[in-house]
């Protein structure tokens, strides 16, 4: 197994100095080898549909990506030799598009006001039309949840034991329900909480829109995701989770995305609600050069 693929999903878990209190741990899954926690999921599900026999030799993969998903398969499929094609909406950070074109992948763009159910649809028609191709589908995937489960949160029950709170975005809901799961093993009352965008709070009942925290909130619930998997549901503000974004590469030395600072407020929020005794772990989940072109940074 190439070395780089090897050490995927193996990224500490830290208290932060300034910014939270002790009883909030981080994993810096940002650390992965292509920037982002999407690594673990991607490793996992095309190791197995090769196990499988689904995946050969000249096999196009296809996947609809809000970005991080689309890179860490763009390295992998650079790594074992598949062509990779990634349906994204265009108005998506172009840093993402380009570190995946950088990986030799395809970009296929799709109206940003379809949000990600329209990344889906185009998708859906590629299948239907290409031959000698195969899709990950991390939206209804259970592998996706499995991979988290097996790899990310056994990693945290190792390192830290019992757990009281989990709690991070949700786009596909894999890493928080796959998490929770191991999580549970050791905790049965764990509180499992999720974060999405204020401003496109589908899980809270409310219509989709257009956000900034890219990552999270894809505009409608994946089959994967049934809202009795969490215990409580927290929106965050997109202008809120950008202000902490910056606020963790300037107090805590740790450069990471949006999604990563709308994950830090939820759990700090979650210490207020739960207690301060309560061990909460969430995740810093891509690495803050994916925003350049979004402005937020160096002002």
């Amino acid at each position: 197994m190439n070395s780089l693929v090897k050490n995927i999903g193996k990224t500490p878990i830290v208290q932060l100095n300034k910014l939270a209190g002790k009883n909030i741990f981080v994993n810096l899954a940002y650390l992965n080898p292509s920037g982002s926690i999407k690594d673990v999921m991607a490793k996992y599900i095309i190791e197995k549909a090769e196990k499988k026999g689904e995946l050969k030799k000249g096999t196009t993969i296809l996947e609809a990506t809000s970005g991080n998903t689309g890179v860490s398969f763009a390295m992998l499929c650079a790594i074992k030799g598949y062509k990779f094609v990634a349906i994204m909406p265009e108005n998506l950070s172009l840093e993402r598009v380009t570190m995946m074109k950088a990986y030799g992948a395809k970009v296929i763009l799709t109206p940003a006001k379809k949000d990600m159910a329209g990344a889906v649809e185009k998708l859906n028609y590629l299948l239907k039309t290409m031959k000698n191709v195969w899709s990950p589908k991390q939206f209804e995937n259970e592998d996706n949840i499995r991979a988290h489960e097996l790899i990310n949160g056994r990693e945290i029950a190792r390192t830290l034991g019992k757990v009281d709170v989990i709690i991070t975005g949700v786009g596909t809901g894999g890493t928080l329900i796959g998490t929770a799961r191991a999580l549970k093993k050791i905790n049965p009352d764990l509180k499992v909480v999720a974060i999405e965008p204020y401003e496109s709070a589908v899980l809270s009942g409310k219509k989709p829109g257009v956000h900034n925290i890219q990552g999270i909130g894809e505009g409608f619930i994946p089959d994967l995701m049934k809202k009795e998997h969490f215990d409580l549901i927290l929106p965050i503000k997109t202008k809120d989770a950008e202000r902490m974004a910056v606020k963790i590469a300037k107090k805590e030395g740790l450069f990471v995305g949006i999604c990563s600072g709308a994950n830090l407020l939820g759990a700090i929020k979650a210490s207020k609600i739960f207690g301060k005794n309560k061990k909460i772990v969430t995740y810093f989940i891509d690495n803050g050069a994916r925003y350049f072109s979004t402005g937020i940074f160096g002002k």
